[in-house]
């Protein structure tokens, strides 16, 4: 499975410039006027692991596929959007398709880009955003609860709806859900303000080590679990240079880690997902799954059949497998386990489905 991130934020508070960053191109038109972004731009990312390239060098793969994430560009929000106002409408039905939601959060002073509002505030501009999400989803909950008095809808669909416009009315903590449904449950819901996020601080250069007033203002109100701070221009330069001036500038200006591999991280961490591999001559490929994934549903990732016909998997940690190098002997050493539909995946597990056809 592939997820798929949402960049929002008001207009002209870097969202493009960081796309840009984020998939190495150039897709989306960044400038200095709102709505610069009109229809979303896509842009699907290979996530980087360094496993991938050890695992291949033990089983002489031919190649190697990693899996993808997908990064989607969605045109800036404005107060109003739920009532129509700028891009709203469309804004909001393209947030409904992602996975996640990346907040784009303004977190540095310029003259020379335009903005909608005249300071820089980085909580009043989360609350605008959060504000019409929710007001889009009081409607949305609304008229299918007025639906349900001509058609039934399911029974724990209309629960979670009624506890929800509850939460959004009285101003309380939505999360409250995720202890009552599933998740396939939640997202069947269509609800906005339930969908995981990241909240993205974007700084100028001299911020981005350890931040700034802003994002001290920020941090102090939604906390630093799902926050990173990124300088979406510096990510723009440094995909410009070669690897060795990459590391050298990177070092230079403190920076352990790219935005790509922040975000990948934080979004696996967010969207409680893992991975897994397989391994042989032909390829070494990564798949991604959703944590406490059993060995078939890890299988179906493959292809449906092997779900369907699913009788074991041999499974071997990957420090096992590197360390014993690859299959054979790590099956000689007894580090090769056979693995059966109960079976909980764990991150790293390197797999070789058997199945009925």
């Amino acid at each position: 499975m592939s997820f798929k991130c949402g960049i929002v934020g008001l207009p002209n508070v870097g969202k493009s410039t960081l796309f840009n960053a984020l998939t190495n191109s150039s897709k989306a038109q960044a400038g200095n006027f709102p709505f610069c972004t009109i229809d979303p731009n896509v842009g699907v990312v290979p996530v980087p692991d360094e496993r991938l390239n050890k695992l291949s060098e033990v089983s002489k793969s031919k190649k190697i596929i990693n899996t993808t994430i997908s990064f989607v560009d969605i045109a800036g929000l404005v107060k109003g959007a739920s009532k129509g106002e700028g891009l709203g409408n469309k804004f909001l039905s393209h947030v409904r398709e992602v996975d996640a939601i990346i907040h784009m959060i303004r977190c540095f002073d310029s003259d020379d880009i335009q903005n909608v509002n005249p300071d820089v505030d980085p909580v009043r501009d989360l609350e605008i955003i959060e504000t019409e999400i929710m007001l889009a989803d009081i409607e949305s909950i609304q008229k299918r609860i007025e639906k349900n008095n001509k058609k039934n809808i399911d029974e724990d669909q209309l629960k979670i709806l009624q506890i929800a416009l509850d939460c959004i009315n009285n101003d309380k903590d939505l999360s409250i859900l995720k202890s009552k449904f599933d998740t396939k449950q939640l997202n069947q819901s269509g609800l906005l303000a339930i969908k995981p996020k990241i909240f993205v601080c974007n700084v100028d250069e001299k911020s981005v080590q350890s931040g700034n007033k802003y994002t001290e203002k920020f941090i102090e109100k939604y906390g630093n679990d799902n926050t990173l701070i990124v300088s979406a221009d510096i990510e723009n330069q440094i995909n410009e240079l070669s690897e060795d001036e990459k590391k050298n500038y990177m070092d230079i200006i403190g920076l352990r880690d790219t935005g790509l591999s922040m975000l990948i991280q934080k979004g696996y961490k967010t969207l409680e997902l893992d991975t897994y591999f397989t391994s042989g001559p032909e390829e070494t490929r990564a798949w991604t799954i959703k944590k406490n994934c059993t060995a078939p549903k890890a299988a179906g990732e493959i292809h449906t059949d092997f779900e369907k016909g699913f009788i074991r998997a041999e499974t071997v940690s990957y420090k096992d497998f590197i360390t014993y190098n690859g299959w054979v002997n790590s099956k000689e050493k007894g580090k090769m386990r056979l693995e059966g539909k109960d079976y909980i995946v764990k991150d790293g597990d390197v797999l070789n489905f058997r199945f009925n056809t």
